[in-house]
């Protein structure tokens, strides 16, 4: 089975699902975009193409202009780097796109709670108010993960 309507890259007019055809979003591009309409921060984003590529063989292609097949595009686009690590590995493009599809899966099906949501489990779990828990997540730009991270070291404070 290969990826029959696999859309481009973001940057070449793709749909959400062409986040798996991106780079790295190392400088300001339509990537960023797509990544708020998925609710992905560049760095979960990254996180999950690394996790991708440490369990398939997309992590494989030191050659590539990032170091992984992971971050190559789609096979229409003319890439002899690409395309030569797709060679030197065996790897098919119906393969390659396989993987891609699976990856794209993984990207756009990332489902995060909802800015309420959040603050009502910090509010339980820290002991403080919605309206705090709200305040705290807005100024970790709702990232839920540094929010824990601010609120535990604010309660080992309060604690001495």
């Amino acid at each position: 089975m290969t990826w029959e309507d696999a859309p481009s890259h973001i940057c070449r007019g793709g749909d959400i699902r062409g986040l798996a055809f991106c780079c790295p979003p190392v400088k300001p591009c339509p990537v960023l975009n797509a990544l708020q309409e998925v609710n992905l921060t560049p760095k979960e984003y990254i996180d999950i193409k690394t996790q991708f590529a440490k369990e398939t063989r997309l992590g494989d292609g030191a050659g590539t202009c990032f170091g992984s097949l992971v971050w190559c595009c789609k096979p229409s686009k003319p890439c002899p780097l690409r395309d030569m690590t797709l060679k030197n590995m065996g790897m098919s493009h119906d393969e390659y796109l396989d993987l891609k599809k699976e990856l794209s899966e993984r990207l756009v099906g990332v489902e995060k709670p909802a800015p309420d949501e959040k603050a009502e489990a910090l509010a339980e779990t820290f002991n403080i108010t919605k309206l705090e828990a709200m305040n705290v997540l807005t100024e970790c730009n709702d990232d839920l993960r540094v929010a824990v991270k601010v609120l535990r070291a604010q309660s080992l404070e309060n604690s001495d």
